[in-house]
């Protein structure tokens, strides 16, 4: 068997391999994982089952997650408070039983010329006391601590010491992740090394053909591909563990950058759209007369990127993310007008029918000067309406409809629809957004609209074939919310603040958190809540709506209008209201056990008030006792309004698999590269992707096809059939 650190000199001679252009996927690494020595039918069984892991290329792929350095043998005497894990070498001297019971323990002294090291076993005590012998010179290695003032190390790894090893293994000793199953079948992290090194012994520099450009390798600085995977399992030192990281992060974050901009370019050069080619009479007599306000920056770009768009030939997909209250209604609009302009229908999609019939409200208002038809189309509109509604989508007398899924029913057909909005796009399913581009020849242009702001780096990975829109402007005349913490023991003052808002004619949210694993919690916290409420606020002086999961949606519906309405001063509710409920009168919003809310549901609800130009309010009650990230969640929301900074932060602390639409993101699929931690990694691969798909979208370039290559040897992850 070779050590790796042989193997990177001998078959690297100065990181110097010719370009090996033939890129089909090698065969020895393609070979069933069963085959490899060491495995065998039962392991290769458990490793597909608990590791995924087929083939010798899946064992190259599983990365270790620590290290253990072994490269040095320590003296006793240069273990001090500070000494972590150390590997010395001494001569064993004989062992003596302490204790009964639980408390008994074998522990033995291990002598080496300066000093000595006491060893202690609580388990495996008769193995140990067969297995090893008084008198001989042994290797060990182990964590270190201290006992009455002596260092001591407890169950260390233990082995008969040989001069070869004297100076230490020539390379970083992997662990790698196992699972409980494989533990127990004797294929731990330690074991799973023995089978890396294995396969180390068997494979070659060809096997790990380069697949970067090399003009990117010379510029960044980065170490070959074979080189690099050597490194990665069996470094030789720290440094080149480093290095390696650096070079498969970077080839991980490029390779999906670059998938993405050639699924962008194949969108944008072969779908096929409808044409705005003009902006008309119905745009510019609505933006010159009756827009409620001058727009900000932001949509003023975002509609021009829109206009750009819709005018080239080919579908619009476009992603809009704009923090809560950021006008993204308005952009919405303006875009519809567009369509109408040109002899095109629009379709608004909203996730709840609260939220459709709002849009629709509001749309109403708007256009109630302008010479088009708008209509509502919901599970609710039954009988002469839904005729009515759908014979004026097919004859295209209704020119705008608004509504929830009801939409994508086979029933409602449109005469010319041109272009799609989404909003809330995570709500829907990906086949319940396609079933609307089939309602017309030519697929309508897509505008998806959300209020979850996602961070950068999520977008660039998970969206990143979407081209997005950012709107981070609030309109005229928006305060900022000023958001509080306040302890259970403050509730009477938070109750009288409340009070003051609803004597100037306000109104308040009480909000209380939805428990996921148990609905009859949740119902019985909101009901008690309910209770408490009114113990402050009396009847008939103060009036209150209730919200929650149980109640009919007839009910649901009567209980919000009443508060929309203002009919009632307090509403009392679950997290139903999350999403896009418009009541600019209401000035407070108190959460309840904030503590219990993600930082982007904290936002969202937050952003329910401060809808109209009055000073607005949210306050975060919690119990005496806040987890240490429940205090980061909380104070983040005190210290910034920013809903982009508060997306940062949720990635940070959740992750990008629980942010809301990407859990099934395989461009998230990273092995070693983090869109939390490397971002500026990912910033770097991102332009680089963009400038090689830019100059050369076919990747034809002579430099260019180590990497053409690549992506055609790997089944299923890219459509290149359509790309090239």
């Amino acid at each position: 068997m070779v050590y790796c650190k042989f193997l990177c000199k001998s078959k690297i001679k100065d990181q110097k391999i010719k370009p090996h252009i033939n890129h089909s996927t090698s065969n020895i690494l393609s070979t069933p994982i069963e085959y490899l020595k060491g495995v065998g039918p039962l392991r290769g069984d458990m490793l597909r089952k608990e590791l995924e892991i087929f083939t010798f290329g899946d064992l190259l792929d599983h990365f270790p997650h620590r290290h253990i350095d072994k490269t040095k043998v320590n003296k006793i005497s240069s273990i001090n408070y500070q000494t972590d894990f150390v590997q010395v070498a001494g001569v064993l001297q004989q062992f003596e039983i302490l204790g009964a019971g639980r408390a008994k323990r074998l522990v033995a002294q291990l002598k080496d010329e300066t000093g000595s090291l006491e060893l202690t076993w609580f388990q495996g005590i008769s193995w140990v006391q067969k297995n090893l012998v008084p008198g001989q010179k042994y290797l060990v290695f182990g964590r270190t601590g201290f006992f009455s003032g002596r260092p001591q190390m407890v169950h260390p790894e233990i082995e008969p010491f040989v001069a070869a090893k004297a100076d230490g293994k020539e390379y970083l000793e992997p662990v790698y992740p196992a699972t409980e199953k494989l533990k127990a079948r004797g294929l731990n992290g330690r074991q799973l090394a023995k089978l890396s090194f294995q396969l180390f012994s068997q494979i070659k520099p060809t096997d790990i053909p380069e697949n970067l450009p090399e003009h990117i390798i010379a510029q960044q600085q980065l170490i070959n591909r074979y080189e690099a995977y050597c490194n990665i399992h069996f470094p030789v030192s720290q440094e080149a563990y480093e290095r390696s990281l650096k070079r498969l992060k970077f080839e991980e974050l490029f390779i999906a950058q670059v998938r993405l901009n050639l699924i962008r370019l194949e969108r944008h050069k072969n779908s096929r759209g409808v044409v705005f080619e003009k902006v008309g009479e119905l745009f510019n007599n609505f933006y010159n007369n009756y827009l409620p306000f001058e727009l900000t920056g932001a949509q003023k770009r975002v509609i021009r990127e829109i206009r750009t768009d819709t005018g080239r030939g080919h579908q619009m997909n476009r992603l809009l993310q704009g923090d809560v209250g950021s006008g993204k209604t308005i952009v919405a609009l303006l875009s519809m007008l567009l369509a109408a302009d040109n002899g095109y229908q629009s379709c608004l999609m909203a996730p709840t029918e609260i939220l459709a019939q709002q849009h629709y409200n509001g749309l109403k208002a708007l256009l109630k000067e302008m010479p088009v038809e708008i209509a509502l189309l919901t599970g609710t509109v039954k009988g002469k309406e839904r005729k009515r509604i759908l014979a004026g989508l097919q004859d295209d007398t209704i020119h705008f409809v608004v509504g929830t899924h009801a939409v994508i029913e086979d029933v409602v057909q449109f005469k010319n629809l041109g272009i799609v909005i989404v909003d809330e796009q995570h709500r829907f399913g990906v086949a319940q957004r396609a079933k609307l581009w089939e309602k017309a020849a030519v697929p309508p242009h897509v505008l998806v609209m959300t209020a979850t702001p996602i961070p950068r780096t999520l977008a660039m990975t998970a969206y990143g074939d979407l081209d997005y829109s950012v709107m981070d402007e609030l309109p005229p005349g928006r305060q900022p919310i000023t958001t509080v913490h306040r302890n259970e023991s403050a509730r009477a003052s938070v109750m009288d603040f409340v009070k003051t808002e609803i004597q100037k004619g306000r109104q308040a949210y009480f909000i209380y958190p939805l428990i996921e694993e148990s609905e009859k919690l949740s119902y019985e916290d909101l009901m008690q809540g309910y209770e408490q409420v009114k113990s402050f606020f009396p009847e008939p002086r103060y009036l209150i709506s209730m919200l929650h999961g149980r109640q009919p949606a007839e009910q649901k519906e009567t209980n919000m209008q009443r508060f929309v309405s203002g009919d009632t001063q307090i509403m009392v509710s679950t997290t139903v209201i999350e999403v896009g409920v418009n009541v600019p009168n209401a000035t407070v919003m108190v959460i309840e056990s904030s503590e219990k809310f993600g930082l982007s549901q904290l936002h969202q609800l937050r952003g329910r008030v401060g809808r109209g130009s009055e000073k607005s309010f949210c306050i975060l009650l919690t119990g005496a006792k806040v987890s240490k990230e429940g205090r980061e969640r909380i104070n983040t929301m005190c210290a910034t309004n920013d809903g982009f900074k508060i997306a940062e932060k949720d990635l940070e602390l959740r992750g990008p698999g629980d942010i809301a639409g990407t859990r099934q993101s395989g461009a998230l699929n990273f092995k070693v590269a983090s869109i939390v931690n490397d971002k500026e990694l990912l910033e770097l691969a991102k332009t680089m992707a963009e400038q090689i798909v830019d100059e050369d979208p076919t990747l034809d370039m002579a430099k260019n096809l180590l990497l053409k290559n690549y992506l055609r040897s790997q089944k299923g992850k890219n459509a290149w059939s359509r790309i090239s």
